[in-house]
């Protein structure tokens, strides 16, 4: 999935991905990631998810990372925030308070970036990517974090075959494949969703869980 792909998406309005409402599971479950106030959240892949502010509204320090400036400024606009916007590398970076957006491909930002990440807040990051791409993000991810570093993951799982990602499926199996290496995993709840979501019915959708996990990276043994 090339950048092309995703600014067409959002040039189209085709961002059934994108959440009008704070996230429950953000709200209920954050308080697992232990992170102190002023504590740094990494949202990766992160559009113009309300979530973003509602975190900072809790007392967080909060940076994303997009690749569509449409979108980065959207949600500015959208919750009313004035942002000034600055040169990083190859990045525009949009800054508001205590939410720094970096404009670019997910990829190419760094620890030098986004030092000191606390945790990672992912609702729609991993379930965006193809199967081929998911390691790669992973991995890169993996790279930005410390150990002891939390993560809340939020995943749908839903038959592939009925419909065209994004968002894709991503089963509890696969999350462990991708994870349990470097991460202790912890299953934290599981939903049937598709009532809520007739957008997806509409689409063909017979069977649509909500899967909540809590990730810990591990500490490197050398």
């Amino acid at each position: 999935m090339e950048p092309d792909f995703w600014h067409g998406l959002w040039s189209k309005g085709h961002i059934g991905f994108h959440q009008h409402d704070f996230n429950k599971h953000m709200q209920h479950f954050v308080s697992g990631l232990n992170v102190r106030s002023g504590g740094h959240i990494f949202v990766p892949l992160c559009g113009k998810s309300r979530d973003m502010n509602w975190l900072a509204e809790q007392g967080y320090r909060v940076s994303g990372v997009e690749i569509n400036a449409g979108a980065v400024e959207a949600f500015f606009e959208e919750n009313e925030l004035t942002f000034q916007t600055t040169l990083v590398d190859s990045f525009a970076l949009y800054t508001s308070g205590s939410i720094r957006i970096y404009c670019g491909d997910f990829f190419d930002i760094g620890s030098s970036h986004i030092p000191d990440i606390d945790a990672v807040y992912d609702r729609a990051s991993l379930i965006a990517l193809p199967p081929g791409m998911r390691t790669r993000y992973v991995d890169h991810l993996n790279s930005l974090l410390r150990p002891g570093t939390r993560s809340l993951l939020v995943t749908l799982d839903y038959p592939q075959q009925q419909m065209s990602g994004p968002p894709f499926s991503v089963t509890p199996t696969e999350v462990k494949t991708l994870y349990a290496s470097r991460y202790d995993i912890e299953s934290i709840h599981s939903e049937d969703c598709l009532a809520d979501e007739p957008m997806f019915v509409k689409k063909g959708l017979t069977r649509l869980d909500e899967h909540v996990f809590l990730l810990g990276k591990k500490p490197v043994i050398v």
